[in-house]
């Protein structure tokens, strides 16, 4: 049995993909103990340090003190249980995994990379000197690991060629399979939930809806979340009455939520992060039952297979005629929400993790 130490300032409860890996391991028979501090600051709170450099210094501060106690448990730790097997660096843990490869000298590390900090900032908005640094932390990070693991083909071809990488769906975790046997029929249409980033392609959503009302069709569409375009894609639909916002659900409320719509909304922007991934909404969505409404790029059309409805990134109007065309046939309806929940078996936390235990057991 392999002994497994998840590391780092995860934040499992809002990022979730940390949490799928290890229930997955741990189904597959490993023993895996979590020393964790989590860091509160959120992707958007990292990104916006980026923006304001001043507020580096906080951030700095309460990195370390994390760093403090998670070391002191480390050392405690290992000094009771020996060495573990390996270590797995939770997401967004550029600056963790340098302190593991300090405290965990020649035990394999493998990182969950699952984005890269220089095309996020770019991705939203930053230029110049700020991504070069953050591009400089990103390979800081994977050279620090044994391993690195990514979400889509699309992200490995960005390593190296002297990396090690392993592709990894992110999955979804458990509360979002029972939610769907929780749910007690569905009397809702259309939901969309994210940060409204460049990525999402929000905007993209409000003019599909508002070309849907132009025509008479007016599902109701709840939208969930807030971020940068919020406020623009809110002006745009504040006048439509079958257009619910919500700005903020908790993430344990979530799964239950969702599951109680037909439709859900997954990516729809041209920028080139959005053509890179499979956003954590579609894999849960799925999961919880709906029918799937996405972009049409190579890692969802590659993952989800026919299971989704694609559209074009960026084309309103297809987004409009694809809802349109499951509000009006129901019978298409029915048949893509079970292409769902067929499809997500194959992302359930035991599936994805298939592929690092092949590794750990060849390592």
């Amino acid at each position: 049995m392999k002994r497994i130490l998840a590391f780092g300032t995860y934040n499992k409860r809002k990022h979730p993909r940390v949490g799928i890996i290890i229930d997955g391991l741990r189904e597959h028979g490993c023993e895996v103990v979590e020393i964790n501090h989590p860091l509160t600051l959120s992707t958007a709170g990292r990104v916006e340090i980026l923006k304001k450099p001043w507020k580096l210094f906080g951030f700095a501060t309460h990195l370390l003190n994390l760093w403090i106690h998670l070391r002191k448990d480390a050392k405690r730790w290992v000094k009771t249980n020996g060495n573990p097997d390996a270590v797995l660096v939770g997401y967004m843990g550029h600056f963790d995994v340098l302190l593991a490869r300090h405290l965990f000298r020649g035990i394999p590390i493998l990182l969950d990379h699952l984005i890269f900090a220089g095309d996020t900032a770019k991705d939203r908005g930053s230029s110049g000197i700020k991504v070069t640094l953050l591009k400089h932390l990103d390979r800081m990070a994977i050279n620090a690991s044994s391993l690195v693991l990514l979400d889509t083909e699309e992200h490995k071809a960005m390593l190296q060629p002297q990396d090690h990488g392993l592709v990894i769906p992110v999955g979804a975790s458990k509360e979002w399979y029972n939610a769907r046997t929780l749910t007690d029929g569905r009397d809702k249409d259309i939901v969309f939930y994210g940060l409204y980033t460049p990525l999402q392609g929000v905007p993209v959503i409000a003019e599909g809806i508002q070309l849907l009302a132009q025509r008479g069709i007016t599902p109701h569409v709840t939208l969930i979340g807030q971020g940068q375009d919020y406020e623009y894609v809110h002006r745009q639909l504040e006048k439509l009455n079958n257009v619910e916002f919500i700005n903020w659900i908790e993430p344990e409320d979530l799964p239950l939520l969702v599951s109680t719509y037909d439709i859900a909304l997954g990516i729809f922007s041209t920028t080139s992060k959005g053509l890179h991934v499979v956003p954590n909404k579609v894999y849960q969505s799925m999961a919880a039952g709906c029918a799937i409404i996405t972009s049409d790029t190579p890692p969802q059309r590659r993952e989800l297979g026919t299971s989704a409805i694609f559209t074009e990134p960026g084309n309103a109007k297809a987004l409009r005629d694809a809802i349109a065309t499951l509000i009006q046939h129901p019978s298409q309806l029915q048949q893509h929400m079970e292409a769902s929940r067929q499809c997500s078996k194959k992302f359930t936390a035991f599936e994805v993790t298939r592929p690092i235990m092949r590794w750990l057991q060849s390592n």
